[in-house]
């Protein structure tokens, strides 16, 4: 496994790291889930991420009592703040009064004195930024939260929060995580550049397009019995011919490469020098074990630009 630095910070988290949205705590069986947490920390993955949200904290007890078996300083923990979590009108959001509990019961559901990296789920219209990031600076220093992230929020909006930080002394962000793929490239126009030129690390989403770029789709009305598509009604929109038969070709240049699909996937993803790390999820240990070998594969300019007259 390799390891890159954060953003601008001098943080170093695994360029594969597990998440644990719609599946631990939720569709994918406690022992499934156990089982590929111990195989990604076994294999090197130092970087776990979850959220509040994720099954109402369900997936941060999964999380939580899995990692308390190896020492807490040897992995990187993240879960995030700002969906409902209850019926009250301050149970949502990114208010001090919700960021403040939640952080508490985050840190309860984890069983951790502090989690690395505290993320804005999404951007709050209706919260002062000044008061969300104030709230955030608190926490960081009672040392109940080492980092500030954001999920999807827009270039403007950390640009913003960047220029409020500055102006009253207050921790930066330092981290966003928003959906990327071969599918999805929107932060290339301005996320990415933004993050450079900022010190903003990316931490991506979805590389695989909900397994669509695993290669293990070959129809829009046949899914595998254990694929996410076939568990979930959400997932079948993304899957079309179109994109089938551009995966296809994607997996043509795999094979000549001598490697899967999904690693070319994440290989082209780690192309990226701002992306610090590549989020995966997996509903079995066997899905974490060839996901990892992504890691510290570099494709040629030939390659990429293979794959990008099949993108476009």
């Amino acid at each position: 496994m390799k390891f890159r630095k954060l953003g601008g910070t001098g943080l170093k988290v695994s360029e594969i790291s597990l998440g644990s949205w719609l599946t631990y705590g939720g569709y994918v069986e406690r022992e499934n889930a156990v089982r590929a947490i111990e195989t990604a920390y076994g294999l090197g993955v130092n970087f776990f991420d979850t959220a509040n949200v994720y099954e109402r904290g369900a997936a941060e007890k999964v999380l939580g009592e899995t990692l308390r078996g190896y020492p807490r300083d040897s992995y990187v923990l993240a879960t995030k703040v700002y969906g409902t979590m209850g019926e009250g009108p301050n149970d949502r959001g990114l208010s001090r009064k919700h960021i403040t509990e939640q952080c508490h019961a985050s840190l309860k559901r984890l069983g951790v004195e502090y989690v690395d990296i505290m993320y804005c789920h999404r951007y709050d219209p209706e919260t002062p930024l000044l008061e969300t990031l104030r709230a955030l600076d608190d926490l960081i220093r009672q040392g109940k939260i080492y980092y500030i992230g954001v999920s999807e929020w827009t270039a403007a909006q950390m640009v913003d929060a960047l220029a409020t930080a500055d102006r009253y002394l207050l921790d930066r962000i330092v981290v966003n995580q928003p959906v990327y793929n071969m599918f999805n490239r929107y932060i290339e126009k301005e996320i990415l550049p933004l993050g450079e030129r900022c010190g903003i690390g990316q931490v991506v989403f979805s590389p695989l397009a909900q397994g669509l770029l695993t290669g293990k789709y070959s129809s829009v009305s046949d899914f595998p019995e254990d694929s996410r598509a076939a568990k979930l009604d959400g997932m079948r929109k993304g899957i079309t011919e179109e994109k089938l038969a551009k995966v296809r070709q994607l997996g043509e240049i795999a094979a000549g490469l001598d490697i899967s699909t999904s690693n070319l996937a994440l290989a082209w993803i780690l192309r990226q020098g701002n992306v610090a790390s590549a989020l995966v999820g997996a509903s079995k240990p066997e899905q974490v074990e060839e996901n990892v070998k992504a890691s510290g594969i570099e494709l040629s300019a030939e390659v990429l630009k293979q794959i990008e007259d099949i993108l476009v």
